[in-house]
């Protein structure tokens, strides 16, 4: 059979039990690393934890090589650890489905990932729209089409959840067309680089889908010992220095509960500035 196996959002020990049972009595255990990162833990402290061998299944290996990673679960047990949800990147539909068309029985472990644990900002997790991601820009390559998601969640009066890039074993297009197998540090990108390409958007666009005094929840290093929270206007988190990774943003929606104001306003960096914001927003997007 083939499992897939959320492993939280941080440290090693926040696998489930059942996940765990699952992971010691497997064949061959697989660990998906670029679509996100345990923040407390790595390979060797996982393979500590669990007493056995773990296996880093790369971009390349996950996307192209699912034949190689199903050998052999039509009788013994292999498994997939995501971080997260196992159910939080199409890429592990895929391996479900390609698992589906060799007659491959599948098993899938919960657990808590980003589209859920983003409810500790102080927002309502049923006031949420659609989730986008937002990728790091390049010199030639300034996609634009998260824009129109966000102008949807906004014209309803839902929150956003924006998806920061990270970029993981990236080759650069120069080692890419020599075929080099060099690749690039990894990369995470943190709350100013979201916030300075989200204005530039807009500067680009001139929908007001949001402005410069759109208030937004930075979250930073969720589930983690360190996480931490800031409530501020979007060109404030220009400004804001968010720290180690992982990030994530919320652009809040215009239909504020009291509730949630009253929870998030201890994230502010400025309470009054903040207060003004929400209003000013309400106003725009009515």
């Amino acid at each position: 059979m083939l499992y897939l196996v959320g492993l939280g959002l941080s440290d090693v020990k926040d696998i489930t039990v059942r996940g765990l049972e699952v992971v010691k009595g497997a064949k061959r255990v697989y660990l998906e690393a670029y679509t996100s990162i345990l923040m407390a833990a790595d390979v060797s402290s996982l393979e500590e934890f669990y007493g056995r061998e773990v296996i880093v299944a790369d971009r390349e290996l996950v996307e192209s090589g699912s034949d190689q990673i199903l050998e052999g679960a039509g009788k013994d047990d292999i498994v997939m650890l995501v971080v997260g949800d196992p159910f939080g990147a199409t890429t592990h539909t895929d391996l479900m489905l390609r698992a589906r068309e060799l007659e491959i029985k599948t098993d899938v472990v919960h657990n808590a990932s980003v589209m859920n644990a983003v409810g500790a900002c102080g927002v309502q997790l049923y006031n949420f729209g659609q989730t986008v991601s937002l990728v790091f820009f390049t010199e030639n390559w300034r996609p634009d089409s998260f824009y129109d998601k966000i102008m949807e969640n906004r014209r309803l009066g839902l929150h956003t959840l924006l998806l920061l890039d990270i970029k993981v074993k990236e080759q650069s297009l120069e080692n890419m067309a020599r075929g080099r197998l060099i690749y690039e540090p990894p990369r995470y990108m943190d709350i100013r680089t979201a916030a300075e390409q989200l204005l530039e958007i807009e500067e680009k666009r001139e929908e007001k889908c949001y402005t410069p005094e759109t208030p937004c929840i930075a979250i930073s290093r969720l589930g983690s010992p360190t996480q931490k929270f800031a409530a501020a206007t979007l060109a404030e988190m220009a400004e804001y220095d968010s720290g180690e990774p992982l990030h994530s943003l919320v652009i809040l929606g215009n239909r504020i509960h009291e509730l949630e104001s009253d929870y998030f306003m201890q994230w502010a960096i400025n309470e009054s500035t903040l207060k003004s914001a929400l209003v000013e927003d309400g106003k725009l997007h009515k």
